[in-house]
This record gives C-alpha cells, structure tokens and sequence, in this order.
C-alpha cells in the first residue's frame, strides 16, 4: 500500500448541512503534514460533538473504493472528495478490523470504526439521498486513533499490521449501526475491541440496560 494524497479541510460555508453553517469536509492536497493525537495539523474540524478527538484523529480512504464510486456514479473522484484525510492505494475498509494498525514511515495509526455518513456528506455530494447510497454500498473508510504522531509524504509506503486480539471487522460495526438494538453477546464482541470511546461508552450503557432488564 501506499500514501497517494494527503488532504487538509479549511473552514468552508457550507448550506443545509450542519447548524453551523460551516464545515471542514473540502479537503486541499498537500505533500507532508504532522500528524498528533488530535490529527493533521491545521485541519479544520467544524462539529467536534461528532468528529474528530483522539479516537478519530485519522480518517483514512483507499483507492479500490474510489474506483468503485467513480463506476457508480459514472465520474471521476478526485482524492479527498469523501473528506478522508490520506488516501490510500489497495486499501479496502470493509476487510479491515477494529484495532488493525498502519505504519507510515514512523507514524503509526490504529482503526477505530468505520466512517458513518451523515447530512453533510450529502450536501458535499451534491446528492440528497448519498447517506444512504453511502450506507448501502458499505465503503465507509476508517476513523483512526494516533498511536505515535509524527510527518508523513505522500509516496510513502503504508504497512498494515493485523489486529491479534479479539475484534470485529470494520464492517461488522458498521452494519451494528443500522441494526439498532444489539444483543449481549455482540455488545461484548464490540467492547472487547479496541473501539473509539464515544461508542464504547455508549455500548457499555446499552449492555448495562440490558442486563438489567433480563434480571
């Protein structure tokens, strides 16, 4: 695998998305950036209740599902167009799992969750209905954690070292989403991941609830 694009939102108006009125989803190529535990330097994050922190730090694109948006919607996608901040050849989201980790010369990132569209995709789009052509086509892209910050370059090489604990695959807790109302045994599957802390609390609440109902 390698780093193709390295991509940098500026605060930007944007119109029936998010009560802001402005957003960080319209990436600029840029050839090197830090990277830190809250993410790439000078990248604006507008609804920090949603993104953004140190368990989505990263968000990471690949080419293969690039290649399939652009047969799909019958044009061609410019890197960064799903405001993904580095964009990554062979690398398919829905293979990975929570906890998998990418090495990208002495920065190191490590796979939280899956990507969950929202409004303001839409509107970057131009698609009212892209959330859910975005949910259907299970191409979500991967949040990411920082596990040691530094400077990447486009070019460079990007090692993937599989997760070997116990984990679900991206797309598992990407469908979980949809679900709703998930049982014990999967809320434990989740927890036992290394997700991102916004979720695992929320799961840790529905695990407790439900556990007290079936006293």
């Amino acid at each position: 695998m390698q780093l193709i694009s390295i991509n940098i939102g500026r605060t930007q108006a944007i119109h029936g998305a998010k009560a802001s009125g402005i957003t960080g989803i319209y990436k600029l190529p840029v050839d090197t950036a830090q990277i830190t535990a809250e993410g790439l330097h000078d990248d604006a994050i507008c609804d920090r209740a949603n993104h953004g922190g140190v368990d989505q730090a990263v968000y990471v694109y690949g080419t293969p599902d690039y290649a399939w948006w652009s047969a799909e919607l019958g044009r061609a996608l410019a890197p960064g167009t799903f405001g993904e901040n580095l964009t990554i050849t062979d690398l398919e989201s829905a293979q990975l799992h929570i906890g998998d980790r990418l090495r990208i010369g002495d920065v190191v990132l490590e796979v939280t969750a899956p990507r969950i569209p929202c409004v303001t995709l839409a509107r970057r789009m131009g698609d009212p209905a892209f959330v859910k052509r975005f949910r259907y086509a299970e191409r979500p892209g991967l949040y990411c954690r920082v596990i040691q910050a530094g400077v990447v370059q486009v070019g460079q090489s990007v090692v993937l070292a599989p997760y070997t604990g116990a984990t679900i695959t991206a797309i598992e807790m990407f469908q979980a989403f949809y679900t709703g109302h998930l049982d014990a045994a999967t809320l434990r599957r989740h927890l036992a991941a290394p997700i991102a802390i916004r979720d695992r609390v929320d799961k840790q609440k529905q695990l407790e609830n439900l556990l007290a109902h079936n006293v």
